[in-house]
């Protein structure tokens, strides 16, 4: 972290992201990231809409964040990160499936030395050899 307490970089989770106007920006890493999971997560939300205006809103939010932002991919090397991850959380007794698309951007973070930015930490249980969790 840097002197002011703040990750110079990391990873947000797409919660995070779809609530950033509402998150203090000193819970945030200086340079924040976002992954393409992210990115098909909210291209996901547009289409499932469920008004004209909810369409409107949440196309202009997902074409502002594809401008600012330059998407980290989903990589072989996530992948396997990925199937790493899922079994541990299976070890752990719970089921990974209902957080694969958390588990995907959780092994980006990972893959790429980032912290993870989530309002989900409990879903991240059991990965801390593998994954810096940060609570926003």
């Amino acid at each position: 972290m840097t002197e002011r307490g703040r990750f110079p970089e990391g990873l947000l989770d797409t919660c995070v992201l779809i609530d950033i106007d509402t998150v203090d920006d000193t819970r945030l890493p200086i340079q924040p990231k976002i992954s393409t999971i992210t990115v098909a997560e909210l291209g996901l939300g547009v289409a499932l809409a469920g008004s004209p205006e909810i369409l409107t809103l949440r196309t202009e939010q997902m074409l502002e964040i594809e401008h600012v932002f330059d998407a980290l991919p989903f990589t072989d090397t996530a992948a396997r990160r990925f199937m790493t991850m899922a079994n541990l959380i299976a070890v752990g007794g719970r089921n990974p499936k209902p957080r694969k698309m958390d588990l995907m951007i959780a092994a980006i973070a990972s893959v790429n030395d980032l912290p993870l930015f989530t309002r989900n930490a409990d879903d991240f249980r059991g990965l801390d050899q593998l994954l810096t969790v940060v609570p926003v």
